[in-house]
């Protein structure tokens, strides 16, 4: 995984090939017009992450704020970070299954969907899974997890 040192979003955007910053940068335009409010865009684990502010969620697995989806530039591809259909089997059918309805080649990890145009992933799939939870509700979905990894 190529990862940026870039302290900044414009900074790590400004660092990409023209042609990655541009998809990129469209993608990018994409979650901030569909992600629900309270989530933070800043820069982890040389990503563009949207996270849960430390200042709403300060006791998290490792220290850092909670990743709700991530997008960066590869080597030889672009990646999104996926989080709520990596821990969410039913929604993680769902968007295999909505990907598949669009005609589209999915290219996935266990979050992360791989892609090298826009016109690899369906938009609007992509815009739905990114609206889909409001970070209450992924707040919750987090604690739920913990407790029962704490009992276990």
């Amino acid at each position: 995984m190529v990862m940026s040192k870039a302290p900044t979003v414009s900074q790590y955007l400004a660092s990409l090939p023209a042609d990655r910053r541009k998809i990129v940068g469209a993608v990018r335009k994409l979650i901030k017009a569909n992600l629900p409010a309270g989530y933070k865009e800043t820069m982890g684990w040389g990503a563009i992450c949207y996270s849960v502010p430390l200042s709403v969620l300060p006791d998290t697995y490792n220290g850092e704020p909670l990743c709700y989806a991530a997008l960066a530039a590869q080597k030889h591809y672009c990646s999104l970070y996926l989080m709520t259909v990596y821990g969410d089997a039913a929604r993680a059918k769902a968007f295999r299954t909505a990907f598949a309805k669009a005609g589209k080649k999915l290219d996935m990890g266990k979050s992360c969907v791989r892609f090298k145009t826009l016109d690899d992933l369906p938009l609007d799939v992509i815009a739905d899974t990114i609206a889909a939870t409001p970070m209450a509700k992924y707040v919750a979905a987090y604690k739920a997890a913990a407790s029962r990894r704490k009992k276990a």
